[in-house]
């Protein structure tokens, strides 16, 4: 490892934001590459990312397993066919072990600002602890991070406890009290089941109703993890035909295929009419929107508690949050000892966009506006070596986001190599490949049921495109990033000085 520490001041060739899946994947593969000097800067005490913040009731991953295992750590210990929080916590720990990581961790480093030096070809990256210049920055804070509170009037009023569902309050005793739920996206459908049985009275404000298909999910027995254990291909042939499922069948309901998606829709009304016997109550949760325009939740007990006696679903738009409880639109006082909110993230202004800042000293939500512009999903114009994972333009709404992960990482190192090769300190993508890029992402969004399945979700940005989102298959999103197409960029050698040249590839 080459990284070079003087003082409070450290310099080495990459910094990476984040601990979570998409540093550790982007650190792996750098060490795989043969690039050691790189340092992982996580705000935080342990690594992890959501899998570590997001410890509610419950909590549990919608891909299965093995197809959310990175390709070069499967693991044959998964005790469910969906991992819950705190074995993926534990994977993410034991692959940053497995990779001798820890020699390149800073915990407790959160990143303040991350400024390009023109001049330099670097990036300077202040936390409270020590500087960081670093040629090439890789952005893997990841959109899942700061949570986000309902704009409703009173929020500050209520007298009991009140907290998001991210940053659970495990102290709070909600045994036996009356607690409102306000949301019903995928964390509420995991955590509201486990709620019910021991609360008093459960009130869950719903504003749209998903669409909850079946979890196919079981216990992964020690004679089957052994076998796994003795075997690895078998866990890779079980990644590979996930792969493959999630292609086939999940793929074709985002590209409004009506003859599959009909059969979603059919499964959902048919299990909602088992479970639910209440008609009035079928008829609030009825979506009406197609499915697949907002995330497809995965749950087996939903419906059937909020059919319990001691469940209320309301339906009426919250007006203002008071003291005792939320008052509804209809006047309705609902007095409540606890608030869980369940109201998702902050996407498109995530707090890590205010703190890096490009070429010009813009930030990245400066320069984004009301409409992100990622190339591949990945780099930004403006921006010379950075590259973004899991973030604004490459989510997948059917697939595996540790997948695609990797395939970010893929590219970066590709990228990395064509700079080396060439003799060129910085690539910086081209305002003009970043155009003709966006408008065919934008063509492929339009024909999606993300843009036209009658539904506004967190996917969209602020003109109502689903901008979070990569509208093509994961296997054509692995072959777009298998080759860093320097073509696209303008690169510049280390010694450009004040001329400020580029060449073009």
């Amino acid at each position: 490892m080459s990284t070079q520490t003087e003082g409070r001041v450290t310099t080495t060739r990459v910094a990476i934001i984040g601990a979570g899946l998409s540093g550790i994947a982007a650190a792996v593969n750098l060490k795989d590459a043969g690039i050691d000097d790189f340092v992982l800067l996580e705000r935080a005490g342990d690594v992890g990312g959501v899998w570590r913040d997001n410890t509610y009731p419950g909590a549990a991953c919608d891909t299965p397993s093995h197809l959310y295992s990175f390709s070069f750590a499967t693991n044959p210990g998964w005790r469910r066919s969906y991992g819950r929080q705190a074995q993926i916590h534990q994977y993410t720990r034991e692959v940053v072990d497995r990779h001798g990581l820890r020699a390149h961790l800073r915990l407790d480093h959160e990143v303040l600002d991350a400024s390009w030096d023109d001049d330099a070809q670097q990036w300077v990256v202040t936390t409270p602890g020590e500087t960081v210049r670093a040629r090439v920055l890789l952005d893997c804070a990841g959109p899942l991070v700061e949570p986000s509170l309902p704009a409703i009037e009173g929020l500050e009023s209520f007298d009991g406890p009140m907290f998001h569902s991210a940053r659970w309050d495990h102290d709070v005793a909600l045994a036996g009290k009356r607690v409102a739920v306000i949301g019903t996206g995928a964390s509420a459908v995991q955590f509201v089941p486990e709620l019910q049985p021991n609360v008093e009275r459960l009130l869950v404000f719903q504003r749209t109703a998903p669409w909850v298909s079946p979890k196919v999910d079981r216990h992964i027995g020690p004679v089957e993890r052994r076998v796994l254990s003795a075997v690895p291909a078998i866990a890779k042939a079980l990644r590979a035909n996930q792969f493959a499922y999630r292609e086939a069948a999940h793929y074709p309901v985002m590209r409004r295929k009506r003859a599959v998606a009909k059969t979603v829709e059919a499964l959902t009304r048919a299990i909602m009419c088992i479970q639910v016997r209440d008609p009035e109550l079928r008829r609030r949760l009825q979506p009406d929107f197609e499915v697949g325009c907002k995330r497809i939740l995965m749950s087996n007990t939903w419906y059937s508690t909020l059919a319990k006696p001691n469940v209320d679903v309301v339906t009426e738009r919250i007006e203002r949050i008071t003291p005792t409880g939320l008052r509804t639109a209809d006047g309705v006082d609902h007095h409540v000892d606890a608030i869980v909110l369940g109201t998702g993230f902050h996407i498109f202004d995530a707090e890590i966009a205010h703190r890096v800042h490009g070429r010009d000293g813009r930030s990245l939500a400066e320069a984004w506006g009301d409409q992100p512009r990622v190339f591949r999903g990945t780099t930004v114009a403006g921006f010379p070596n950075m590259f973004r994972f899991a973030s604004v333009g490459s989510g997948l709404g059917h697939g595996s986001m540790v997948w695609q992960m990797e395939a970010q990482a893929a590219y970066v190192v590709d990228a990395l190599r064509t700079l080396d090769e060439r003799g060129m300190a910085s690539a910086e993508v081209r305002a003009d490949a970043v155009d003709a890029y966006f408008d065919d992402v934008l063509e492929g969004l339009r024909t999606s049921v993300w843009m036209g399945g009658g539904c506004r979700s967190w996917y969209q940005d602020a003109s109502g495109a689903p901008t979070v989102l990569w509208p093509k298959s994961m296997t054509e999103y692995r072959r777009m990033t298998r080759r860093f197409d320097a073509e696209s960029y303008e690169l510049r050698p280390a010694a450009v000085g004040a001329q400020r040249e580029a060449v073009t590839a």
